[in-house]
This record gives C-alpha cells, sequence and structure tokens, in this order.
C-alpha cells in the first residue's frame, strides 16, 4: 500500500514536471526571432509573391501564431481555445508541421514507435553487455580480463557513433549480408505487421543497435568496474570470506547488490541521451525514426514538429526516472519511501 501510495506520488510529480517542461521547450523554441512563416512571407514578399502570403497570413492566423506567445502556448497545450477550438496536445493535436505540410501526428507517427523500439534494443544490449562484463572486470581486477574489458571500453568510447555505423554497414553488408539503410526493407514499410516485416526488422535492428548501444555500454561498464572495487574494499567484503562464504556467492549477495544501484538509477538518462545522440547515426544509417525529423524541425524553425519531438524525448526521460525511482525503492531496504518522496 505505502509503495503503491508512493508510486502515485511519483507520477503526479511526473506530470507536474512534464507541465513545467512544456513551457521551457515552447519558450526555448520561439527564442530565435522569426519563424518558419515569417522567414516565409519576407521570402515571398522580395519575390512578389502576393497569393503565396496571403496563405502563409493564413495560416500564422489558423495555428495563433500571430498571438502573444504565452497564448500561443496555452493554445499548442490545449488550455486555451484556438482558431479550430480546445484542440492541443491534450487533445491529440500535436500541430502542424509547415515544413512538410503535414499534420505532425501523421509525420512523427511510424517514427515514435520505430525510435521506443530502437532505443529499447540499444537499452537492452547495454545492460546485456555492462554488467557482465563490469563485474568480471572487478572481480579479475589489474588481470588480462580487467584490462581487455578497458580496452574495449575506452575504444567505445573513444569511436565516433558515425563513423562505427560506417564500418559496421561496409563490413557488415560484405561479409554477413546485413541490409544497408532503414529499419526495414522498402517494400514493409506502411504494410501491416506481418512474420516478414518483424523478421526484416529484428535484421535491420542489428547494425544500429549495437553502434547507438556501444558508447552507453562502455560507460556504464567503467562505472560499474568503479563501484564494485569500492564495495569489494570494504570490511563486510573480508569478513564475509573469513566465515567461509564463497567467493562468487559473496560477490552477488552483497556489493553487487550494493554496486547495482548507480545501474539502475542511469535507467533515467539513458533513454533520452540515446534518443538525443542517436540523431546523427539516424542521418547516416537512414533509420526512420525522429531523428531526421528533429534535426529538420530545427533547422528550418519548424517550430510544433521540434517542441514535439523534444516533449517526446522530455517524457523519455521522466518517464525512465520514474522506473529507476520505483526500482531503487524495491531494490534496496536502505532507501525509505519518506527520503525519495523528500
Amino acid at each position: 500500500m505505502i509503495f503503491l501510495r508512493y508510486a502515485a506520488y511519483r507520477f503526479v510529480t511526473m506530470l507536474l514536471t512534464l507541465c513545467v517542461v512544456s513551457v521551457l521547450v515552447f519558450v526555448i523554441i520561439n527564442l530565435p526571432p522569426g519563424d518558419y512563416l515569417s522567414n516565409q512571407i519576407a521570402e515571398l514578399r522580395a519575390t512578389g509573391q502576393a497569393e503565396g502570403v496571403a496563405k502563409a497570413e493564413f495560416l500564422r492566423h489558423e495555428y495563433a501564431l500571430d498571438q502573444p506567445i504565452w497564448r500561443q502556448y496555452l493554445i499548442w497545450v490545449g488550455f486555451a481555445p484556438g482558431p479550430q477550438g480546445f484542440s492541443g496536445l491534450l487533445q491529440g493535436n500535436f500541430g502542424w508541421s509547415f515544413e512538410f505540410d503535414r499534420p505532425v501526428g501523421e509525420i512523427v507517427g511510424d517514427a515514435l514507435w520505430l525510435t521506443v523500439l530502437v532505443n529499447l534494443a540499444a537499452v537492452l544490449f547495454v545492460y546485456a553487455v555492462a554488467l557482465p562484463l563490469g563485474v568480471l572486470a572487478a572481480a579479475r581486477s589489474e588481470s588480462w580480463v580487467d584490462y581487455t574489458a578497458g580496452f574495449v571500453g575506452y575504444l567505445g568510447l573513444a569511436t565516433p557513433n558515425f563513423l562505427l555505423a560506417l564500418i559496421l554497414f561496409y563490413y557488415g553488408h560484405k561479409y554477413f549480408d546485413l541490409p544497408i539503410g532503414g529499419l526495414m526493407a522498402p517494400h514493409y514499410e506502411g504494410e501491416p505487421m506481418s512474420w516478414g516485416k518483424v523478421r526484416s526488422i529484428l535484421l535491420h535492428l542489428i547494425v544500429p543497435t549495437f553502434v547507438i548501444g556501444t558508447a552507453g555500454s562502455a560507460a556504464m561498464m567503467q562505472r560499474l568496474r568503479a563501484n564494485m572495487l569500492d564495495e569489494l574494499g570494504k570490511p563486510y567484503v573480508e569478513t564475509a570470506l573469513a566465515k567461509g562464504m564463497s567467493p562468487a556467492r559473496m560477490l552477488t549477495k552483497y556489493p553487487l547488490r550494493m554496486a547495482f544501484n548507480p545501474f539502475v538509477a542511469d535507467i533515467g538518462n539513458l533513454l533520452p541521451a540515446m534518443v538525443s545522440g542517436s540523431v546523427l547515426v539516424s542521418v547516416v544509417l537512414g533509420l526512420q525514426t525522429i531523428g531526421p525529423y528533429l534535426l529538420a524541425a530545427l533547422k528550418s524553425q519548424d517550430q510544433f514538429l521540434a517542441a514535439f519531438v523534444l516533449m517526446f524525448v522530455a517524457l523519455l526521460t521522466l518517464i525512465g526516472t520514474m522506473i529507476s525511482d520505483l526500482l531503487l525503492v524495491l531494490l534496496d531496504p536502505r532507501i525509505r519511501y519518506g527520503d525519495r518522496a523528500g
């Protein structure tokens, strides 16, 4: 019952934080002078295209871009009625993309779940690689295992993702016949889900998962190794070994549990870091994620599309943080609900 109350508290806190983030995102998006339509109107007037100017002015009024910024925000979120009534994020209307001349919802529809899929696969890859390598490196400190794991980790941190993507593109296709580009074969795009489409997506996921997850695994492995070494140097470890506990059981029963807390806490930062960090990789690999759309929206000042993508990343951050907080409370008895709530 106490855990459910704490979970409800964290959920309400997440919603309030999301409201604050939405204000910051909208203000930051509007900080640069002008917007997509203002720039277009200036260009059309310079070339004497009166009809185009009239259309752009109509769109400015239709999407309340001629209103004060505070009212634009309220209309965008759905707190206040605009020219189309109450039609904002809360009502499921994500706005209009002037760059692509389509509703934002249509543009990011498939890209959202593909983004989640790619980054979820990368997170699973990070934990599957970092956990065993970090534990082995700490347990076999200053041995060839430790040095090899450290070399692999530093190599992963030092290699740019886009360069690794190009290398894997070439050698993966040459030696393993892995598909090049995208997250599915072109003929499956827009088609309903089928076994063939699932198989195509899984094959296309191999290279992006490895590329996006490499840097995250390297950093997390080094962090876990450092935490494990700190725990292994504490007196309770010597006491447990002196009482006859086997090294393997002692390692998993105490130091690993204590060192696992930062590992779990990283969930909150891992998902958004991968989404934002994979923008360049998505462009290089031609992935149908929200990364290329975010890049295009920021370049052209397409404010509704850019704002929605940034809100999506913020939502991932807050969900990841809430999950990590709940898991920490369940995993570590030293953490009390009152401490986390405070």
